[in-house]
């Protein structure tokens, strides 16, 4: 039977490709972003798989829409991959409490807003999947600028580790990837003019594969996913 996925972020990079991919590995996607030309092209690559769906995830409404479209689609869901992110690049003395909100409101709090509304349309033994950072991974090296960042990615992270608790009663997995450098230009606007040594339809292709795998061998999980630093 065929899976039925969202993807957040998935008008371009990492997002783009994973849609691809799995459009591809006889599931079927709902690609969301807020951009309509991307996501028109985005169909294109599979239109039988691919139904798109623009939103602006941070707004409040947000959920809803998403809850009134999978009803009157009638989609049942077997996961989500929270990949859509955002990134302020800024030394901490110079970060603001907007820049904060930003952060938070973009990596944390959509993904937790969207979860609390996509849960009741999900089937059992359904897999969320939070794209987290090599920044939000405890341990990992941590760079200048990028405080806000890595503290929302690192939030996003223990999340994961709360809704396999939480959501345990409803048979539904919560593991988190954190991602090393992939040449996107969300690194880019990172660390301008590092050569990262994965292309996103590399790392497209891991994703697909572990979401579709590793919720029947582990639950609230946190894994690095990194062959270098800076991530």
């Amino acid at each position: 039977m065929k899976k039925n996925i969202i993807v957040t972020g998935a008008s371009r990079g990492i997002g783009f490709e994973t849609v691809t991919y799995l459009a591809n590995r006889d599931c079927e996607l709902l690609a969301i972003a807020r951009s309509e030309d991307h996501l028109s092209e985005l169909k294109q690559k599979n239109p039988d798989a691919i139904r798109t769906l623009a939103l602006d995830i941070t707004k409040k409404e947000a959920p809803k829409t998403l809850s009134d479209y999978l009803v009157e689609s009638q989609i049942s869901l077997d996961g989500v991959i929270h990949n859509a992110g955002a990134l302020v690049n800024k030394p901490f003395m110079e970060l603001t409490d907007e820049d904060w909100d930003l952060q938070l409101s973009v990596n944390l709090m959509a993904p937790v807003r969207l979860t609390r509304a996509l849960v009741p349309h999900m089937n059992e033994d359904a897999h969320i999947l939070n794209i987290s950072s090599m920044g939000g991974f405890q341990g990992s090296d941590k760079f200048p600028g990028l405080s806000a960042y890595s503290c929302s990615k690192g939030a996003l992270s223990i999340l994961t580790e709360c809704l396999a608790v939480e959501l345990k009663e409803y048979t539904i997995t919560s593991n988190c990837l954190c991602l090393g450098a992939v040449d996107t230009e969300m690194l880019q606007d990172a660390f301008p003019g590092i050569e990262a040594p994965l292309k996103p339809e590399e790392m497209a292709q891991f994703i697909g594969n572990y979401f579709l795998t590793a919720s029947k061998f582990m639950n609230g999980q946190i894994i690095p996913v990194a062959l270098q630093s800076p991530g």
